[in-house]
């Protein structure tokens, strides 16, 4: 791993992230930075290089894009039906189905905040990096929360095996709540809510397990915490990773990084293995084991 947290500082959770990005017709593909007025922020906020801005789209253009949706719908579906690739989802990409109705239309229907913040709020230093429509290419940002803090990374892919750089960080007691948003129906959307009033909104690639690491739903636990038999079960894990994949994947190399282990309340422990392919990626196998060692899933992942 290319970034590691100083000593007394006990990484829970990294997992890519950016500002989230609107569904709904008028605010399709766009996001927007607003202060409690509703007000737009955008040029004020420091050291941001210029972006596209806020425009909803007008009725034409609405119709464009619920045309390209229905298009688009089919084609995930198809990779996976020529792929047969069995991810831990058993899939190799979401396939998308109704994103599910608004539940705030204020701000995902009319209009697409992803920052709500005052002057001089927490949520105004957010780094631009987070912005999809200014990231490099070959660039991503990733959410790290640690047992005292929360941090954004920025991640420069094209920079080879370059470490991550720390764009941004404010300790945990800063952050008030962290909610999994409705709309869209896969809840991959998060709503960040500081101490100061102001709010961000995320997109989360492994949303089910920040939040509940946040709010103490799930713990970090080692093997030795483990029933016998979870034990044994993740040790074929590890083995013989249950992961098979097309030739134009790759092959199944040896795991060489120990397991993720997460415990729930009711004893069932999240396993999740980083398995490497012959391509130079890696793909990571999660698995839900009972305190008897069978496979299961918990309810926060089956909503």
């Amino acid at each position: 791993m290319d970034w590691y947290p100083p000593p007394g500082e006990s990484l829970l959770v990294r997992a890519n992230v950016a500002f989230a990005t609107g569904l709904a017709p008028r605010v399709a593909g766009l996001r927007s930075f607003r202060d409690t007025e509703r007000r737009d922020i955008e040029a004020e906020l420091t050291g941001w290089p210029p972006g596209p801005g806020f425009t909803p789209r007008g009725k034409a253009d609405q119709t464009g894009v619920r045309a390209l949706d229905i298009a688009l719908l089919g084609i995930p579906r198809l990779i996976n039906m020529i792929g047969n690739i069995h991810a831990p989802s058993g899939r190799l990409v979401d396939e998308p189905g109704s994103p599910g109705k608004p539940q705030e239309p204020e701000n995902e229907v009319d209009d697409f905040p992803v920052m709500w913040a005052a002057e001089g709020t927490i949520a105004r230093t957010l780094p631009w990096q987070l912005d999809p429509a200014r990231q490099p290419k070959r660039y991503r940002t990733e959410l790290v929360l640690t047992d005292q803090r929360l941090i954004i990374l920025g991640v420069d892919a094209s920079a080879g095996l370059a470490p991550a750089d720390e764009l941004w960080q404010v300790p945990r007691g800063s952050v008030s709540a962290i909610d999994r948003l409705a709309y869209p129906a896969n809840g991959s959307d998060v709503r960040i809510r500081f101490a100061d009033g102001s709010w961000t909104r995320w997109k989360v690639g492994d949303v089910a397990k920040f939040v509940g690491q946040f709010r103490g739903e799930r713990e970090r636990v080692t093997e030795g915490a483990l029933t016998p038999q979870q034990r044994e079960r993740v040790a074929e894990f590890v083995a013989d990773p249950p992961l098979s994949v097309v030739r134009s994947v790759g092959t199944v190399l040896p795991v060489t990084e120990p397991p993720s282990l997460d415990r729930f309340a009711d004893g069932t422990v999240a396993v999740e293995l980083q398995v490497p392919l012959s391509n130079g990626t890696v793909q990571v196998l999660t698995r839900y084991l009972s305190p008897s060692g069978k496979d299961v899933m918990p309810k926060e992942e089956s909503t």
